[in-house]
């Protein structure tokens, strides 16, 4: 599967490089490294090749090297645009992982952001070219998938007759994850056209747009297929560069979707202006300010991105993590009907 990262922060901006980059398991190395505490057992966190959990192996360990891509909220927009207020993506992506990509480093050396989205690709079948790296961006809705939406193929025509018209257009590659995204901005617009998705959204109703996607996508795998249909991994991450809802979900009884953490202190370890240290507990000393300065701030990340596995929280198996404009994070479960999980054909 893919690998993904999103800070977000009401008040502290963090240097991409920092979060990106720097760190010995930053989402730039996760192209072919690993690090999945409280996944694995304690001590062998690294050691996906020996995991007992086959399908465990399989939702997380494959190479992820099928393209980048980054969005990151500045307000530039709005300081020249009139009609415009409030911070808006911009977009970067390529087809090839980030080690090889001079300039996505030289950006991530130069940018700062209190909002990014980062995406390191493993196509689940679809072409590999740029307009299939995620994220995705609605005008001011940035969006991204780890996982698979199971018999795309057999549900895709119906999937794009419950988008809007300007959604589907939206549309500009050829996967599943982009489909998921127009569906998505469709039902937090309520249909709307594409000036609506200049709109602000509460996060309620984000929750509820995105919790509605994916229960269509249940349903209509359910219809068409019946006891066909497999099971899914959407671990979904949707902003509007001042809140995020995120997913950690699979449509199965009792198999583990793709890993997700979040942390609320691991920022004042990443940002090289404090004294923290990502990958070993050491003094930075180039350090300008103390440790506690940092804002508020809230990492979600396929992977940590610091040694201290303390920083961080696995999301519990279907359920959603809320940041809102405030900083302030709640994890509530997934409501859907149980009758919507499908039976895993790779399962021994």
């Amino acid at each position: 599967m893919c690998r993904w990262f999103a800070y977000i922060s009401p008040e502290e901006p963090c240097l991409l490089s920092d979060v990106l980059i720097n760190p010995a398991n930053s989402i730039s190395k996760q192209c072919s490294e690993h690090f999945l505490p409280k996944l694995l057992p304690h001590g062998d966190e690294t050691d996906l090749h020996d995991a007992q959990d086959k399908l465990l192996l399989m939702r997380n360990s494959l190479l992820n090297m099928d393209g980048l891509g980054m969005a990151w909220y500045t307000d530039a927009a709005s300081n020249y645009t009139k009609g415009i207020s409030g911070p808006r993506p911009a977009l970067y992506k390529s087809q090839s992982p980030p080690i090889n990509d001079f300039n996505f480093r030289s950006l991530c050396s130069n940018t700062e952001t209190k909002c990014v989205f980062a995406h390191i690709r493993a196509t689940s079948g679809s072409v590999v070219t740029q307009v299939n790296s995620h994220p995705f961006v609605f005008g001011r809705i940035t969006f991204m998938h780890n996982g698979v939406v199971s018999n795309f193929l057999d549900i895709r025509r119906d999937l794009s007759d419950m988008m809007s018209f300007d959604a589907y257009c939206n549309i500009f590659g050829t996967t599943d994850s982009e489909h998921v995204a127009a569906l998505f901005v469709t039902n937090l617009t309520k249909g709307g056209t594409k000036d609506t998705w200049e709109q602000e959204h509460s996060l309620e109703d984000m929750l509820e747009a995105l919790t509605k996607t994916v229960v269509q996508i249940l349903t209509l795998q359910h219809q068409k297929l019946g006891a066909k249909a497999a099971p899914n991994s959407l671990n979904l991450c949707a902003t509007d560069g001042q809140k995020i809802v995120a997913i950690r979900f699979r449509n199965h009884e009792t198999e583990q979707p793709p890993s997700l953490y979040w942390s609320e202190f691991a920022g004042r370890t990443l940002n090289c202006k404090y004294p923290g240290h990502p990958d070993a507990p050491i003094h930075n000393e180039n350090a300008t300010r103390g440790p506690d300065d940092h804002g508020r701030h809230t990492i979600v990340a396929s992977e940590p991105t610091t040694h201290d596995m303390n920083e961080w929280n696995l999301i519990g198996r279907n359920c959603a993590l809320l940041v809102d404009e405030f900083g302030t994070e709640t994890e509530v479960p997934i409501t859907y009907d149980p009758a919507l999980n499908a039976v895993d054909p790779f399962a021994p």
